[in-house]
């Protein structure tokens, strides 16, 4: 054998030892999503997934997450179904099954999570759900199921108490409500909070999905002259609602909505109308928890929002993010990706995060929030409940 050949041949033998070398590269955490990212929901399910990418992408810029002895990358596959809550079932089976995800973070919200809830029970997969708040989603004894969002009185009870105890002479309250799971059940919901504040409750109308003309309605609820209009739906309702209450020239002493004042969209569609609007949500870009997880404090969340989206985070994108904080840590907790033990890991978990304290009930809904009461002012959201996060007093009246 010739020198030339012989070193040919060593040449050879090290970059095949190269070429067997397993790379030093992460595992993969595959999390399924099923949104709504075309159809009416679509602005709600867009949030979802800016606060699913945002959590991803920085687990993975830090590393990954560390389970054991291994380290995994996150890859969320996102499936549309289309607004269409029979659909976003399917997708979350079809998920599971084809698309071989270790956990699922549920579709927008109560109606959709509580339909898809019945396909991780039956898989046994992990499911956190960031925008289902109706009791409904979780008296199923489902044991896979948890949610990011607190009962829907946790909402109505302050904002009634407010109201009543304002001192502005509001007696009387008109409900009009979306007839979809989440906006009916927290519509019931003031309707037992406003009788429990001594608000008398005047009128109780609901809408269809897909109601495009909301003027005959507001006109008819307008004849019990209620002092407060309580309008719930998703926020292109709102904003439909909103204008044309504003073209009729209703004005009630005090008017509030759930849930689309809290997006910078309700604004920027309503103008000046939007101004005086009350609301309430799980979170808000003026609390301050000094969190565990990727993201850390509340402040850093934020920042890191703005820095990528150039726009402050709302709280269905904050929620969404928390859920991906919670099923990190309890996996870390877990210490393997082994869906029971994970499962475990979320039902005790007791942490601080960005997002606030999060603690599940046996449920597996979280019982731990106390959520902002806020109001839209000079064009800006700001808090006004609880107190220790309060930005300014409520007004009452029509726009000024």
């Amino acid at each position: 054998m010739t020198h030339s050949t012989k070193s040919w041949l060593l040449a050879l033998a090290g970059a095949t030892m190269l070429l067997a070398t397993p790379a030093l590269a992460n595992e993969t955490i595959r999390i399924g999503a099923p949104l709504p990212l075309t159809g009416p929901l679509s602005p709600e399910g867009l949030k979802q997934q800016r606060g699913y990418d945002l959590w991803a992408e920085t687990v993975n810029a830090a590393g990954g997450v560390t389970a054991g002895d291994t380290t995994y990358d996150v890859e969320i596959v996102y499936v549309d179904y289309e607004s269409q809550t029979p659909r976003a079932v399917q997708t979350a089976e079809r998920l599971i099954t084809a698309d071989d995800v270790n956990f699922l973070f549920a579709p927008f919200g109560s109606g959709a999570a509580k339909a898809a809830s019945s396909v991780a029970e039956r898989y046994q997969i992990p499911m956190v759900a960031a925008t289902a708040s109706s009791v409904e989603v979780y008296d199923q004894g489902y044991q896979y199921l948890f949610g990011t969002f607190t009962p829907n009185n946790t909402l109505t009870d302050p904002l009634a108490r407010i109201v009543a105890d304002s001192g502005e002479d509001i007696s009387t309250v008109a409900i009009y409500a979306r007839n979809d799971l989440f906006p009916l059940a927290i519509a019931k919901e003031m309707e037992k909070s406003a009788g429990d504040n001594g608000i008398e409750v005047i009128s109780f109308d609901e809408y269809a999905i897909g109601t495009m003309d909301h003027a005959s309605a507001m006109t008819l609820l307008m004849r019990s002259k209620p002092d407060w209009i309580f309008a719930t739906g998703y926020i292109n309702d709102l904003i439909l609602i909103r204008r044309q209450m504003a073209d009729l020239g209703i004005e009630p002493k005090a008017l509030t909505m759930l849930a689309g004042p809290a997006y910078k969209e309700f604004i920027e569609a309503t103008g000046d109308h939007s101004n005086n609007v009350s609301s309430a949500a799980w979170w808000h870009p003026a609390v301050a928890y000094d969190g565990e997880g990727v993201f850390g404090p509340t402040s850093d969340f934020v920042t890191a929002f703005e820095a990528k989206y150039d726009a402050t985070p709302d709280y269905a994108e904050a929620s969404a993010a928390a859920a991906g904080v919670v099923l990190q840590l309890a996996i870390e907790d877990a210490g393997t990706i082994e869906p029971s033990a994970v499962r475990d890991a979320l039902a005790a978990m007791d942490v601080m995060t960005f997002y606030g304290p999060v603690h599940f009930g046996e449920n597996g809904q979280i019982d731990s929030l106390e959520p902002p009461v806020f109001q839209i002012q000079d064009g800006a959201t700001k808090t006004i409940y609880p107190e220790e996060i309060k930005q300014a007093d409520m007004r009452f009246g029509g726009i000024e």
